[in-house]
């Protein structure tokens, strides 16, 4: 993170008091910058700037909450959740890594890395969906607060009382974004109701290897089919006792328990809003817990696992994770944004042989992404709703850590006017998506080349 946040106008929703409130937020965090360079500075200093920081913030919210009501705006109770989950959970979260660390100067720097990246990426994605008249409806089918806090609190337990890991909850709102080397588990439960309710859970592999190869003193580095089949009867126990917060669970039956590979797991995911989408740090690796409940209609293949087969379809499993590790190993990794599911299948179709490719539909989904698998290059819509590509671009080049990585800009501009209005932000290229399929991909080649 940069050691000063820098005002644009673009923050601006033309709302006096929304808008004067997103300037002195942003000059509040620019002092704890400050601050936060002085060795000198003492414990207190910096529990007062952070306490002055968190004021303004909650007031901002109710400010910008009861502006919302008076205009009606149709995504309040999203956009108001969105303001309850910073303030109650990674506010505190962060305040208490604080304490523990004594306010040492990398707890300060995660302090003001994680805010400043919320309060930019919120300001240009929800807040500008508030005068845009955009509609937010990816997490509208997410359960009330009070069910989402149950929830996580449950999971940071049992994963403590299973295999003693400290976790922390990340975010309530994954957004299928991948991390690292996963395992992605699918159960199938239906009711007599003709419902079928959907529970996905996804293991960093280290995190597989580092709790239960632990109890089984498996002295491999790798997942094996006796680790990973102990895995998901460990997995299934872990929906078993979730299942309990659900009345409507009681006489459900397991109709199926799938394997999927990543792109099976985000083609069913991006189909349905789901109602627990969390991911957890356990400090061995991710973990991420999504359930969502669908009318009875065809599954998506995977792996089906059944008694008769089970080890079986594991190692084929497992060895076609294997071959696509080694195949991509040596691929540069490309992450594709854009808000047209065609032109996602296009690309991927068109680069998938010689690039590993990630794909995100939105800005914040981006973010998430980069975050978790940082790419080679990012290929990015320039005229996407809500969240604009100039926009991401910035929230991109905000942070050090990321400010390197390439971004190309995808454009339907054609126009002399458009063209350079594209390149005043400064981006490391840019292609028309009315090239054909052979010149896109050779100029992506040749900026790897070159690179």
């Amino acid at each position: 993170m940069g050691s000063q946040l820098i005002w644009n106008e673009r923050y601006n929703l033309g709302v006096d008091i929304v808008d004067r409130e997103h300037k002195k937020l942003f000059s509040i965090l620019n002092k704890l910058f400050d601050i936060g360079q002085q060795e000198e500075k003492s414990q207190w200093v910096c529990q007062e700037a952070i306490k002055y920081f968190k004021d303004h913030a909650v007031q901002h919210f109710i400010d910008e909450e009861i502006y919302m009501a008076s205009i009606n705006y149709p995504e309040i109770a999203i956009h108001t959740r969105i303001h309850t989950n910073f303030r109650e959970i990674t506010l505190p979260a962060l305040e208490k890594e604080l304490e523990l660390n004594e306010y040492s100067q990398d707890a300060v720097n995660h302090f003001l890395g994680v805010c400043a990246g919320w309060l930019i990426g919120h300001t240009l994605i929800e807040d500008h969906a508030i005068v845009s008249g955009e509609v937010i409806k990816q997490w509208e089918n997410l359960l009330p607060d009070e069910e989402q806090a149950i929830m996580g609190q449950t999971i940071v337990s049992k994963l403590h009382s299973m295999f003693q890991l400290d976790s922390k909850l990340i975010s309530n709102c994954y957004g299928g974004e991948k991390f690292g080397d996963g395992i992605y588990y699918r159960l199938i439960y239906t009711t007599k109701e003709k419902k079928r309710w959907e529970f996905f859970l996804i293991f960093e592999e280290q995190l597989i290897v580092s709790t239960i190869g632990g109890v089984l003193k498996t002295k491999s580095g790798a997942i094996s089919v006796m680790l990973m089949n102990a895995a998901r009867y460990t997995a299934k126990q872990l929906v078993e006792h979730l299942k309990l917060h659900f009345s409507q669970l009681a006489q459900a039956t397991i109709k199926e328990e799938q394997l999927l590979s990543y792109e099976q797991f985000q083609k069913v995911f991006d189909k349905h809003s789901p109602q627990f989408s969390m991911l957890f740090d356990t400090g061995k690796g991710y973990f991420a817990y999504c359930m969502t409940t669908v009318d009875m209609v065809p599954s998506e293949n995977g792996v089906s696992i059944i008694t008769e087969n089970a080890m079986v379809e594991i190692e084929k499993y497992l060895n076609q994770n294997r071959m696509e590790k080694t195949e991509i190993s040596h691929k540069k990794k490309i992450l594709i944004v854009d808000d047209s599911t065609f032109i996602l299948k296009t690309m991927q179709r068109l680069l998938g042989s010689d690039y590993e490719i990630m794909t995100a539909t939105s800005g914040m989904s981006a973010i998430r992404s980069i975050v978790l698998d940082k790419p080679d290059l990012v290929l990015l819509d320039y005229e996407m709703p809500v969240c604009k590509g100039s926009q991401i671009l910035e929230m991109i080049r905000s942070e050090e850590e990321f400010a390197d990585i390439p971004v190309i800009f995808l454009t339907s501009r054609v126009d002399k006017e458009g063209v350079q209005k594209v390149l005043e932000f400064k981006p490391n290229g840019y292609l028309s998506k009315s090239l054909s399929p052979e010149v896109i991909k050779k100029e992506i080649d040749n900026f790897f080349r070159k690179s």
